[in-house]
């Protein structure tokens, strides 16, 4: 018996001994290309870097052309998101969507990053509307994914926890705003509702406009001290959004993953059939489609901004909760859109962020607001609205967590801070709720307070 078992493991040993060692090329180049930053297999991340430089250096410089963008953008976007991730304890909490928008934004300050990748980047930002592409892909992609039944459900039950955590983030905000030394009138107009009125194009620049007619004051010295609370509020709204992220994973009775309403489902309505075919591959054609249905319907939502000014991503959203619900889409489409989203939420969401870091984002701008007495303000303003929508949405029967995400948009930097928020807290997939929370309720914010403002000067 033993000796059989003695040569068995012989047999063994020399089989081993005879088999040919992997040697590194092909196996082991194979493992290294399967280790990715971000998305980026390390092999071609570094070809990236050397490609870049080798532009900027040569004659011509680095250009804005769309091929030469998306190597640059997912370059620094994705090397400055595995800096965020990698971050102790912090990298839990969203500090990927926080370096990838604000190293850039750093970087281009101190004259770290050349002027020809500034430049180009700047360009290619303004001149495509490469966010608003983002956005139309994630909202139609996450509509469609969304349960039929319960959507409708979604949109009317988020706006009481969104109002009340406005009415009481305003409230604490002021009051602590005069605890700790600063008027009521003050803390009000330029520190707590800049931090809800919509970000920078919606919620900053108009506030500054009625502010500077109304006060009689200049536009670009009231629009320099409101735009720092818009930017620290974003910060602190990341952090929260990956902090419920955290809850969500710890105590996972409070949170949907995603969804709103306890019961919904992404693929209730997908016939059998359609499953069968999803599950075999992604369907180029139906994806195709599906890009191109998300761009007609954004393009539908700039009509109406032209004839009624509602807000483009606004008017879309709209009109794809209608195509959802009229099931006006079929199955096969549905699953492209789905695919869409993916791609969108996991390829482009880190580039995107490193362009609005360069292109949008003052560093400057967001120092002037880290003075001891702001952030004050703007922490309580922001767990007050954040914490009001938990609570309240867990009363209405909702996913606490899910809701207090959208929450957090209430006091982010328009589309650009949905789309780090959502990041943050892993729920990209609330995209259509943020931008109600984002535009509409800003919208509501900046217009009422004027009114009140403007009756307080006469």
């Amino acid at each position: 018996m033993n000796d059989a078992a003695s040569g068995v493991m012989t047999e063994q040993v020399s089989a081993q001994e005879s088999a040919p060692a992997k040697r590194f090329w092909p196996h082991g180049w194979w493992r290294l290309m399967d280790t990715k930053i971000g998305v980026i297999p390390v092999p071609l991340f570094v070809l990236a870097g050397v490609l870049i430089a080798s532009m900027c250096a040569t004659k011509g410089g680095l250009t804005n052309e769309l091929t030469v963008m998306a190597v640059t953008l997912a370059f620094f976007g994705f090397a400055c998101g595995e800096i965020g991730k990698r971050i102790p304890w912090l990298g839990k909490m969203g500090a990927a969507a926080i370096c990838a928008t604000f190293i850039p934004s750093a970087l281009v300050y101190y004259h770290v990053l050349p002027d020809v990748v500034v430049d180009a980047t700047t360009k290619f930002y303004k001149s495509t509307g490469i966010l608003y592409l983002y956005i139309c892909c994630i909202i139609v992609g996450s509509i469609m994914s969304m349960d039929r039944k319960t959507l409708i459900q979604g949109f009317l039950k988020i706006v009481v926890p969104m109002a009340c955590g406005a009415i009481a983030g305003m409230v604490v905000g002021t009051l602590t705003g005069v605890i700790v030394g600063k008027s009521a009138f003050d803390t009000f107009f330029f520190i707590v509702l800049p931090s809800m009125a919509g970000g920078v194009g919606e919620g900053a620049i108009p506030l500054s406009i009625g502010f500077s007619e109304i006060l009689k004051q200049e536009q670009g010295a009231i629009f320099a001290r409101i735009i720092p609370m818009v930017m620290m509020s974003n910060v602190v709204a990341i952090i929260l959004a990956g902090s419920l992220n955290l809850l969500g994973q710890r105590k996972p009775h409070l949170t949907g993953n995603g969804r709103l309403i306890p019961g919904a489902a992404d693929d209730d309505e997908m016939p059998a059939a359609a499953k069968e075919t999803a599950s075999k591959g992604v369907d180029v054609i139906g994806l195709g489609g599906a890009a191109l249905m998300a761009i007609s319907l954004y393009m539908v939502g700039i009509i109406g901004f032209r004839l009624f000014g509602l807000p483009a991503p606004v008017g879309m959203l709209f009109v794809a909760v209608i195509v959802k619900l009229t099931q006006a889409v079929s199955p096969t489409l549905t699953d492209g859109a789905r695919t869409v989203y993916k791609f969108f939420q996991t390829s482009v969401t880190y580039p995107v962020l490193f362009a609005v870091g360069v292109a949008i984002t003052p560093w400057d701008a967001l120092m002037h607001a880290f003075a001891l007495s702001n952030i004050i303000v703007i922490v309580m303003t922001v767990i007050t609205v954040v914490g009001t929508g938990f609570l309240v949405a867990r009363k209405l029967g909702m996913h606490p967590v899910d809701a207090a995400t959208v929450s957090c948009t209430q006091c982010g930097q328009g589309g650009t801070g949905d789309v780090a928020i959502l990041t943050a807290g892993n729920r990209m997939q609330l995209m259509p709720f943020a931008q109600i929370a984002t535009r509409i309720g800003g919208a509501i914010n900046v217009t009422v307070s004027l009114i009140v403002l403007s009756r307080m000067m006469h």
